[in-house]
This record gives C-alpha cells, structure tokens and sequence, in this order.
C-alpha cells in the first residue's frame, strides 16, 4: 500500500472519531446553557476553552513539570519491571514465586503511598511522584512481559536448541520478539497509568506550577473552568504518550499492527 493510501485510509477511519467528538462537544455547550447547569457542577465547554486559553502560560508550565515525572517514573518502572521479567521468565521457581505477588500486589492501591513518598523525598521534589508513578506501571509491564517471553511456542525453541543455540540467543532471537506485543500493549496501559499517577500524587503535595496542584488550587477557589482547563491538559498529555507507543509499535512491530488493523482491531 502506498504511502497516499495509507493517508487516506487512515483518514477515513478518523472521520466517524472526529464526528463523535463534535456532536458530544455540542451536545454538552447546548444542554447545560438550557438546563441552567451551574458553573461548579460542569463548566460549558467554550468557558472551558476561555480559561484553557487565558491560562496558557500557566498551565503548560504546569504540564512540562507533570510530564517530566510520568515520564520519568513511567522509565524508571518501565526497566525495572523488564529487567525483573526477563529474571523471572529464565527461572521457573522465580516465575511461580514473583508473578502470583506481583498480581496481588498490583490490586493494592498504590497512590495511599504518596504521603509516604513525600515524607522520603520531600513533597517539592519530583522523585516522590517518580516513585509512585514506577510502582504503578512496574507491574502491568512486568506481569506482560513474562507472558511474551514464556508463551512460546515449544518446537520453536526445540528447534533453536537443536542448533545448539545458547540461552542468550533464545532470549534475543526467539523470546524478545514473541514479547514485544505483550510488552508494547503493556506500555499502552502504563502511559495512561504514568499520568494518572503523577496527577494524583500532586494532590498530596508538590510545587505551584504542578497541574494537581492547580488543580486542587483552583477548584478550592470555585474556579472550576481553570481546573477543567487543567484536566484538559493531562488528559491532552495521556493521549500523546499513548500515541507515541503506538507508532514506536507501528515502527518495531509493523507486521503485529498491520495484523491488528486487518482483524479490526
């Protein structure tokens, strides 16, 4: 397919998207200025839009502090919990002790740690919602990838070993390969994770210009459309971390996105 078509095909699937999102919009302006609907209940979006836009320079100064600690705790978990898998799927007692924890673990509610990470690092340092952040997403990662790297099929290594290939070759020929769907599919649900971690920490404490704190600071004040402008903002950050696993997907894995496509999914 070439490059034109795929412009055009991915176009048309954006269309039923974009008209979704401009009848929910409208929808939303038009009920609430007939319904009366009080500001601190829901903003209008175009008071929304007006604040988004009178507090531009605020809030994108609070977006780049919160993007540098998802991002940066969405790393640091990101290679621990792949570094945890790649030790677990090589050794089954570890595989059978580790994962059956992680799960549990993984059910508890890691954000109640934020005061606690606050009193380690200080509520103004940015390794406190660092480390919230890397709990979140260390385990969706870890628990995938170990599916990736010990779902394979066993005549394919039977094979490998038949060619006397050596445990490392099988991990990076065989393995790794099988787990970067897992693995990428995993980075989808961190992304959206790392955000959220790193908002909600900032509920709990963190400098001026972070978007939790405006958040909270904002909606204390009854100014409800910046606080909603705010929210605008993470969620617009959300969406680009995700989009950016998608095409490093499309980039690593194009044989596993095309198939997804052609399936619809």
């Amino acid at each position: 397919m070439t490059l034109a078509r795929r412009v055009r095909a991915r176009g048309s699937d954006l269309i039923p998207v974009a008209v979704v999102f401009v009848v929910v919009v409208t929808l939303w302006e038009v009920v609430l200025g007939v319904l009366g609907v009080k500001q601190f209940l829901l903003p209008r979006p175009s008071v929304i839009l007006a604040s988004l836009v009178s507090e531009w320079p605020t809030l994108v100064e609070g977006l780049r502090y919160t993007a540098v600690e998802a991002i940066g705790g969405l790393a640091i978990g990101s290679v621990l919990a792949l570094g945890v898998a790649v030790t677990t799927a090589r050794w089954v007692f570890a595989r059978e002790t580790l994962v059956p924890v992680a799960i549990a673990a993984n059910s508890m509610p890691i954000i109640a740690f934020a005061p606690i990470t606050n009193n380690w690092f200080g509520s103004e340092s940015p390794a406190s919602r660092m480390t919230i952040v890397a709990v979140m997403v260390f385990f969706p990662i870890m628990v995938n990838a170990v599916r990736g790297l010990t779902l394979v099929d066993a005549s394919a290594i039977e094979l490998m070993r038949s060619y006397a290939a050596s445990d490392w070759q099988v991990l990076r020929r065989l393995r790794i390969p099988n787990a970067l769907p897992y693995i990428l599919t995993a980075f989808r649900v961190a992304t959206t994770l790392a955000v959220i971690g790193a908002v909600i920490g900032e509920y709990f404490g963190g400098p001026r210009q972070a978007l939790g704190i405006y958040i909270t600071g904002e909606a204390t004040l009854f100014r409800f459309a910046n606080a909603w402008a705010a929210i605008l903002m993470a969620c617009a950050l959300g969406m680009f971390l995700y989009l950016v696993v998608l095409l490093v997907e499309r980039i690593v894995i194009p044989w596993h996105a095309s198939g997804a496509r052609s399936d619809g999914r």
